[in-house]
């Protein structure tokens, strides 16, 4: 039997019969009193199971006056009817007070599974306070939690700072030093203790053991979320309850030899699931994206930071290795990690295993596709690149990063994620407010993460609201809702997206294309310019991978429906989400996404080349004007070599010193105190006019601090 056909706008079933009673003025004013039975919008979302935003409710009100002898038309009330029902201004304002009072009480309490359904981002755009509310108690756990991170990223700060300006005076200039020996201000800092050093190294990069492991389990009508270390992580994929159809495992790790021991591990304690052959590469039917985030530019900073001046330590090197794995409990992965590294030649100490935590950034070449763990370990230099992603105002702090995003998933219902993603994925006008909040905290915020958001959007109904109770279709519904950020749709548009703003960006450079000319403001501007084109092709090189990703998709997806089909599988859910669906928008959403960082990459080579030109024009005319400048110096030159020997010879023959009374001095003293003078005034001049190449010389010949090597 076939499902009823859905309204194209409210997603009500079009054959249900409409309610007998017509709307009156007095139901509309109490349309938001969520206690009354009459209520004819709570009946519409009790009956079809979902929340829709305010523009939706409207539409969809607006079909239910139909009278079923009508044929379709809506009956008109006579004005009589109508205006006997009309209340008085006083009673209008009693209702409306009562209505909020009642739905302020009601958001206060938490909410029944039964009650409302999370919509993905293709149907709700908005999260209207007045319509979604956080459980107060779970809001209370992320706020102790929240605080708690903030007390010790505070003190670890202080620790940093510390140990900074100790790296930092070890390049400072030779007139500090020797300052430092007479003055107790000019001397170097003390180096932070190795405790804290340790408890450093550990805040910003936690040993392998001490991971923190999502595990989000969805049954039917149900949903539960715990918190496990990565060395308890095989325990929780050997089995799951009765009640679980649906065990989703995500872990931060970024790629490296922990990441490939963890994989490994998990398909080979259980069959794996049905193959993307279209989505994934070939011999490897799995799904990987790569995910863009905002990052905090400081704290981006730290992380690079800590890991190059505490990595040249040797004397911190035992105490790192040996808490790396203290904490563990699982049966093989040390073993695995350890044989793993003996066979690519390497070693499992303390930095190598934590490198994979380090964001990418956007100029650090691409994820997608790597076949080994060695291939993730990219060069790490100390100082970030200068985006120009921030000179917009929005993300003035912020730094836009890579980070890949794999899935494994079994038949037994299990489904692994790996991503060292700690950034933010929605984009909202509090995101200096998520920026500033510690990173291991991110996942319990749903207005900033995806994964965060994508066990939020079924914590209330569990599996109740999937099309098909499988860890394919979960598995498409989460790839697709990671794979479109960074986005500000979630919050309704109320914030600048990325291709906002380097629109914005680009008509500034095109603006200073025709300032003034200044010295070194060019050349400036050309690099403005390069970085420009840079980061604009990363971005469009990512989106056109995440494209072919979900056309594959599409292809796979039909494939599972046609299997499921032929072995008479039912859907379990048909008012669901389909996976088909899913794919279908996020593929429109990706494409929308890489034609405008096309088109912007185009705009901006084309800019930059009408630069060149621009420039070439005006060298040409300051090439004039230098001409007629070169002849006035010729001719003042060519008088200044006639005269010049002649005026020395007059002055020095003129000259009379011992005719001078009083004066016992000869020849001899003048030249002896007139030469000094003038052999230090030609020295004094000829340094500060090669003083440049000077320095340049003096650099390359002093011994590079360990904190600028490149890993």
């Amino acid at each position: 039997m076939d499902p009823p056909e859905k309204s194209p706008t409210s997603g009500i079933p079009a054959n249900r019969p409409p309610p007998s009673s017509s709307l009156t003025i007095e139901e509309e004013d109490v349309i938001w009193d969520t206690n009354s039975d009459s209520n004819p919008r709570e009946s519409v979302s009790s009956r079809t199971g979902r929340r829709y935003s305010s523009s939706a409710s409207t539409s969809s009100a607006s079909n239910r006056d139909v009278s079923p002898r009508s044929n379709g038309r809506r009956t008109r009330p006579s004005v009589t009817s109508i205006s006997s029902s009309l209340p008085t201004v006083r009673e209008l304002h009693e209702k409306r007070k009562a209505s909020f009072t009642s739905l302020s009480s009601d958001l206060s309490s938490a909410r029944k599974p039964s009650d409302e359904t999370v919509v993905s981002s293709k149907k709700v755009l908005t999260n209207f306070e007045k319509v979604a509310a956080r459980d107060p108690e779970i809001e209370n756990r992320r706020l102790i939690k929240l605080s708690r991170c903030n007390t010790e990223h505070i003190r670890q700060r202080g620790v940093y700072d510390r140990l900074l300006a100790w790296a930092d005076s070890d390049c400072r200039r030779i007139n500090n030093q020797i300052l430092g020996l007479l003055f107790k201000k000019f001397r170097r800092p003390p180096l932070p203790s190795t405790v804290e050093l340790i408890s450093l190294a550990q805040h910003y990069y936690p040993a392998r053991a001490d991971l923190k492991v999502q595990v989000c389990d969805f049954g039917p009508g149900r949903a539960e979320r715990t918190e496990i270390s990565l060395g308890q992580i095989e325990e929780v994929w050997q089995g799951k309850p009765d009640w679980v159809d649906v065990r989703w495992i995500h872990a931060p790790l970024g790629l490296g030899l922990t990441h490939s021991s963890v994989e490994d591990i998990f398909l080979h304690d259980g069959k794996p699931g049905r193959e993307f052959e279209n989505g994934g590469r070939s011999g490897w039917p799995f799904l990987e994206t790569e995910v863009l985030n905002i990052r905090s530019h400081k704290n981006f900073q730290e992380m690079r930071d800590v890991y190059l001046i505490l990595r040249q330590m040797t004397e911190l090197e035992g105490e790192l290795n040996n808490c790396s794995f203290k904490n563990d409990e699982n049966s093989s992965l040390q073993s695995d990690i350890q044989w793993r590294a003996g066979h690519l030649s390497t070693t499992a100490n303390y930095w190598n295993l934590v490198a994979s935590d380090m964001p990418w950034q956007l100029t650090e070449g691409l994820s997608i596709g790597i076949k080994g763990p060695m291939e993730g370990l990219q060069p790490i230099a100390r100082y970030i690149d200068e985006q120009t992603l921030s000179s917009h105002p929005f993300y003035r702090d912020c730094h836009m990063v890579r980070n890949p995003f794999r899935c494994f998933h079994r038949s037994d219902g299990f489904l692994l994620t790996l991503s060292p993603m700690a950034g933010v994925n929605f984009l909202d006008t509090k995101l200096c407010r998520h920026l500033s909040e510690p990173i291991e905290t991110i996942f319990d915020n749903e207005n900033a993460s995806a994964p965060g958001y994508v066990f939020s959007a079924f914590a209330d109904s569990g599996t109740d609201t999937w099309h098909k109770r499988t860890v394919e279709w979960f598995l498409t519904y989460l790839i697709t809702e990671v794979g479109v950020t960074p986005h500000p749709m979630r919050q309704g548009y109320n914030a600048p997206g990325i291709e906002t703003a380097y629109q914005a960006v680009i008509q500034d450079l095109k603006r200073r294309r025709h300032a003034p000319w200044r010295k070194d403001e060019t050349v400036k501007l050309v690099r403005d310019y390069l970085s420009c084109v840079d980061e604009l092709t990363t971005v469009k090189s990512i989106f056109q991978k995440k494209v072919e990703l979900f056309k594959g998709m599409q292809q796979d997806v039909r494939k599972f429906d046609s299997e499921d089909n032929r072995a008479r599988r039912p859907v379990d859910n048909p008012n669901g989400e389909s996976a088909h669906e899913r794919v279908k928008w996020a593929l429109t959403m990706v494409k929308d996404q890489h034609d405008c960082f096309e088109r912007l990459l185009v705009d901006t080579k084309q800019s930059m080349e009408a630069l060149f030109q621009l420039r070439s024009i005006e060298q040409n005319e300051l090439a004039i004007v230098s001409d007629s400048q070169n002849k006035a110096i010729f001719i003042f030159t060519g008088v200044t070599i006639v005269f010049l020997p002649l005026s020395f010879f007059t002055s020095y023959y003129g000259m009379n010193l011992s005719s001078i009374t009083d004066h016992p001095k000869d020849e001899r003293y003048f030249w002896k105190v007139c030469g000094t003078f003038a052999f230090f005034i030609l020295l004094i001049v000829t340094l500060g006019a090669f003083r440049h190449r000077l320095k340049h010389l003096w650099k390359g010949r002093r011994p590079v601090h360990p904190q600028y090597n490149m890993v």
